[in-house]
């Protein structure tokens, strides 16, 4: 009996070790970015929000930062924004960021604050052929991200 059941977990193990990488190659699809991406993809109004931790002004202690607004793309490697936003809980209206960005054909982008606009700089990752934009903050000592949806 011992025998049998030796036999037959070892045939299990075996089959198990043949049939589960054949089926793991098949089950997840690679991955590949959207294609056809220019500028011009960046083009009209979006609303967006985003969410993190900065840096405090004056001190070297990070802080919830959050807020949103909109930012318009002029499909040629320029955008401006107006905003709300909220750190650690200090609310401010009516800020401005203003940038370039330039889009790559497999349709990531990074977008950089205008010298003296004190905004942040991205990455991003276009979507849906400019429906939403996804980014995240490359700026040293930032935590962001950034969601922008076509109005």
């Amino acid at each position: 009996m011992k025998r049998i059941l030796s036999a037959l977990l070892t045939l299990a193990a075996a089959a198990t070790l043949v049939f589960l990488p054949t089926m793991s190659r098949h089950s997840i699809p690679p991955a590949h970015a959207e294609s056809g991406c220019t500028d011009s993809t960046l083009t009209g109004n979006y609303g967006f929000t985003f969410n993190g931790f900065q840096i405090q002004h004056g001190t070297s202690r990070s802080v919830p930062f959050v807020g949103g607004g909109v930012v318009t793309f002029d499909g040629a490697g320029n955008a401006s924004a107006s905003f709300a936003a909220s750190s650690n809980g200090t609310v401010s209206t009516n800020n401005t960021y203003a940038a370039t960005y330039t889009v790559n054909s497999d349709c990531t982008a990074s977008m950089t604050a205008t010298p003296g606009s004190g905004g942040d700089n991205f990455a991003l990752v276009i979507l849906g052929g400019g429906a939403e934009v996804l980014g995240v903050d490359t700026s040293t000592g930032e935590t962001l991200t950034i969601d922008f949806k076509k109005q």
